[in-house]
C-alpha cells in the first residue's frame, strides 16, 4: 500500500490507515488526517521535508516521516 509520501505533487489521494501509536498517531489525527479523508498534495520541499497538503480545507505542512506513516489510495 503506497504511503502519502509517494503520492506527486498535484494529486489527491483517501486516507486508508494511520500507522504508528500514541503520540506521533494522536499528532496526525488531531490535523483531522483520519481514513476516508482526502489529502491533496499541495508542494513538496526541494529536500521532501515539508511536504504542503491540504485536508479539509485547511493548509496543513507534515514531516515526512509523519506523511511515511499514512497509507493512502
Amino acid at each position: 500500500m503506497p504511503t502519502l509520501r509517494e503520492i506527486p505533487v498535484g494529486q489527491t489521494a483517501t486516507v486508508v490507515k494511520v500507522n504508528g501509536t500514541g503520540a506521533i498517531a494522536r499528532r496526525i489525527m488531531d490535523m483531522g488526517i483520519t481514513k476516508g479523508v482526502q489529502i491533496h498534495v499541495r508542494r513538496i520541499a526541494p529536500l521532501g521535508d515539508p511536504i504542503e497538503i491540504t485536508v479539509r480545507g485547511y493548509e496543513l505542512s507534515l514531516r515526512k516521516a509523519d506523511a511515511e506513516m499514512i497509507e493512502v489510495k
